[in-house]
């Protein structure tokens, strides 16, 4: 990996895709634009995106996602035995279909911009995942850059679905098995073309403590059959730690947060991340990515009995908001953090992606633009003091 300064700025991912963009890949989707014809577009969109993170002072950047509809569910491009499918294509195999869309409607959830990658027939890689992304990222770029992947337990979860799935895989176990492949081999190809940093996404493992039946089967339908949280934690390990394990020199981390697809802070989870720490701890990774920029992600305290034990990727600012936080507040949330990391020991970047899903963005790219530039500035300011 290239020299890291202190306190480095990241972004976990995503960046909002502009209009031009969602109606490419909509053509590109329904076989009206060929890959070719879709590539240089998002080639055009994923140079702004690197464009506004450089200036805004990012040190380890991302393509901003802009080639996905969403983070993890292009992988159905990429892997064969998938289908696409939309929620309002699930409903019909939902066993309550009207409670369901009830639900959906309280939680602010779009069924139809929100997809999911469904496991229909057995699966097989067709060819590296994020590939195209990290060679077009590592082109256009100096600094260091961050490839984002779905987690193992995220992309099991989130494919099997029971009325589609059980024929070619009877078990959600099953699956996992062949998602672990498709993954480890992935991170080996990423590895060998010098990305510095590869994140996992994780961010239903709050669900299994924290949600119930229908908030967890709308984004992993899965879940709706899940067993006692501690089997499903236990599970999330296993398959992260298989993905990884005997794998050095790059940099791994796992996303955690509480939903990222409404601004209706009351429609997202809530509660600390106590009882997930003990399990992200036996993760094979270097960095815990995890939002703190909002309070629904509870105190900080909770990593008293885990000091300095892994790196972390702090959220100093909400995706999801206008205001943009200042250096200052910025400043006094890392200084909490540091009772319980080491200065080296702790990255800066949101608590989210700022456009998840492709025809939902969180916020606009001036203020995403304008949080990472506060941002950086407070990294400024922290360089000067702990330096």
């Amino acid at each position: 990996m290239k020299d890291t300064k202190l306190f480095p700025v990241s972004v976990v991912g995503s960046w909002s895709r502009p209009p031009w963009l969602v109606q490419a890949l909509r053509k590109r989707q329904a076989g009206e634009l060929s890959q070719e014809e879709f590539a240089k577009i998002a080639d055009e969109a994923a140079l702004t995106a690197i464009k506004y993170q450089e200036d805004a002072g990012v040190d380890i950047v991302t393509d901003g996602e802009q080639r996905r509809d969403n983070f993890y569910s292009f992988v159905v491009d990429k892997i064969s035995g998938m289908k696409l499918m939309k929620l309002s294509d699930l409903l019909d195999y939902v066993k309550d279909r009207a409670s369901f869309e009830e639900v959906l409607r309280a939680l602010d959830v779009p069924a139809f911009a929100i997809k999911s990658p469904i496991a229909i027939e057995k699966i097989s890689q067709r060819g590296p995942l994020a590939l195209d992304e990290a060679d077009f990222l590592l082109e256009h770029t100096t600094r260091q850059t961050k490839v984002p992947l779905p987690g193992p337990y995220l992309l099991t979860k989130s494919s099997w679905f029971e009325g589609l799935s059980a024929s070619a895989y009877p078990s959600v176990d099953d699956l996992a098995k062949d998602v672990v492949k498709v993954l480890r081999q992935e991170v080996l190809t990423l590895k060998e073309r010098g990305v510095d940093f590869i994140q996992f996404d994780e961010p239903t493992l709050t669900q299994v403590v924290y949600g119930d039946e229908a908030t967890e089967t709308f984004m992993c339908a899965a879940l709706g059959t899940r067993r006692d949280p501690t089997e499903e934690l236990e599970m999330a390990v296993d398959l992260m730690n298989q993905t990884v394990h005997g794998i050095d020199g790059v940099k791994f981390g796992v996303h955690v947060c509480r939903g990222n697809w409404s601004r209706k802070e009351e429609v997202l989870l809530k509660g600390n991340y106590g009882p997930i720490l003990p399990y992200l701890m036996e993760m094979e990774v270097d960095q815990l990515v995890l939002e703190f920029a909002t309070p629904r992600a509870g105190e900080m305290e909770v990593f008293k009995e885990y000091k300095n034990e892994k790196e972390i990727g702090l959220g100093v600012v909400n995706p999801r908001t206008d205001q943009v936080e200042a250096p200052e507040e910025i400043v006094e949330r890392v200084k909490e953090a540091l009772n319980y990391f080491e200065p080296e020991q702790v990255y800066l970047n949101p608590d989210c992606g700022f456009g998840t899903f492709a025809e939902r963005p969180m916020n606009t790219p001036e203020t995403a633009y304008l949080k990472l530039k506060s941002v950086a500035k407070a990294a400024e300011i922290l360089r000067k003091e702990y330096g």
